[in-house]
C-alpha cells in the first residue's frame, strides 16, 4: 500500500525486483490502495511492473482485495455480487493479468448475504479470473459462517485470513487464529510492526512514520512498553523490526507476516527475521512486555 503514496513507481519496481531475488513470491495489494494518489494507483504500479515481462507475473502469487469504495455510485463498494464482479475486472485491467491468485474480501459486509457473495466468487473461479478466496479483518464467527455456507454450496470457501497481528495487537489469539487453524487456513498478518512502532521508533529507525497522528497517539499510551521492548532488543543485539517479525514467524499458525517496505534498505533489513530464532526464554520475556489475551478462547477466560 506504500507503492504510490510513499514510494514512487521506479523505486517500487526496484523493491519488487529485489523481493524476487530474495525468494519472496507472495505480493499482496488492494484495489483501494493509493490514498492521495487515487484509488487503484498501487495496483497500476504493480501491473506496470508485470508488464516489463521476464517472467515477473509467472513468478508471483498475486493477492488483491475487494470491498473498499472505488467511487460514489451504488455498487462501487462493499460485497454485492455486482461490485465483486466489476471490481475483479477492474483489478485485472490495472494489474495487467488474466487472473488473481488470491482474491480477498477486505472486510466483512454485514448486509451482503453469503449466498450472494459466494455466487459471485464461484462465477469468477469458473471463468478463470481468480483461483482462491481469502478474508481480511474477519471475526472467527464470520470465518465459520462463510466456510460452512461455502461447504453447503460445494465450494472451497476461504483459504486465508489477513488480520492485524503483532506483539502489541494480539486479540486474534482468542478466536481468529484457532478458527483459521481449525479450517486449515493460512494466516497472513498485516501491520506486523504495528505501523512502525515495533521497528525501533525511539531510535529513529522508523522515524519517517513518527509524525503520523495515530503513531504518536499510540506511542503516548504505550511508551513504557516500547521503551522496554527496544531495551530488550538491544540486549539481544537484534533490530526491533527483526525481533517482531521473528516472533510472528515462530507461530506455526502464521503463514507469513506481510511487510510493507518503503525502501530497498527496509526490505533488506527485514530479511534478518528469517535467520533469527527466538528461544523459550526470549519468547517468555516478550510475553511479559507485550502480554496477550491469555491464549485461545474459552480457556483464556473460563475453565
Amino acid at each position: 500500500m506504500n507503492f504510490g503514496p510513499e514510494t514512487n513507481r521506479s523505486d517500487s519496481h526496484a523493491i519488487m525486483d529485489r523481493a524476487l531475488e530474495l525468494g519472496i513470491n507472495f505480493f499482496d495489494t488492494a484495489n483501494v490502495y493509493g490514498r492521495n494518489k487515487g484509488v487503484g494507483t498501487t495496483e497500476t504500479i504493480v501491473g506496470d511492473w508485470f508488464a516489463k515481462g521476464d517472467g515477473r507475473r509467472e513468478r508471483v502469487v498475486l493477492a488483491t482485495k475487494v470491498y473498499g469504495e472505488m467511487g460514489t455510485r451504488p455498487n462501487e463498494g462493499r460485497l454485492s455480487a455486482l461490485h465483486i464482479r466489476r471490481a475483479c475486472e477492474e483489478s485485472l485491467r490495472r494489474l495487467r493479468t488474466d487472473h488473481i491468485d488470491l482474491y480477498q474480501m477486505h472486510h466483512i459486509d454485514r448486509d451482503a448475504p453469503w449466498d450472494e457473495v459466494w455466487q459471485a466468487f464461484e462465477t469468477l473461479v469458473q471463468q478463470g479470473k481468480m483461483l482462491y478466496v481469502g478474508s481480511s479483518n474477519f471475526a472467527a464467527w464470520h470465518i465459520a459462517t462463510a466456510n460452512e455456507t461455502a461447504k453447503a454450496r460445494h465450494f472451497l470457501g476461504l483459504v486465508s485470513e489477513q488480520c492485524i497481528y503483532n506483539l502489541a495487537a494480539r486479540m486474534v489469539e482468542l478466536e481468529v487464529l484457532p478458527a483459521c487453524e481449525g479450517y486449515g487456513m493460512g494466516v497472513i498478518p498485516w501491520s506486523p510492526l504495528w505501523r512502525g512502532l515495533l521497528g525501533g521508533v525511539l531510535d529513529g529507525l522508523e522515524g519517517g512514520r513518527r509524525s503520523q497522528s495515530m503513531v504518536q497517539r499510540e506511542l503516548g499510551k504505550r511508551r513504557p512498553q516500547v521503551e522496554a521492548y527496544e531495551k530488550f532488543c538491544a540486549e539481544l543485539g537484534e533490530p526491533p523490526a527483526a525481533v517482531a517479525l521473528a516472533w510472528l514467524l515462530a507461530n506455526p499458525v502464521v503463514t507469513a507476516p506481510i511487510i510493507g517496505p518503503r525502501t530497498l534498505e527496509q526490505l533488506d533489513a527485514d530479511m534478518r527475521a528469517l535467520e533469527l530464532k527466538l528461544d523459550r526464554a526470549t519468547m517468555k520475556r516478550l510475553d511479559a512486555i507485550w502480554p496477550g489475551p491469555g491464549g485461545p478462547a474459552p480457556e483464556a477466560f473460563s475453565w
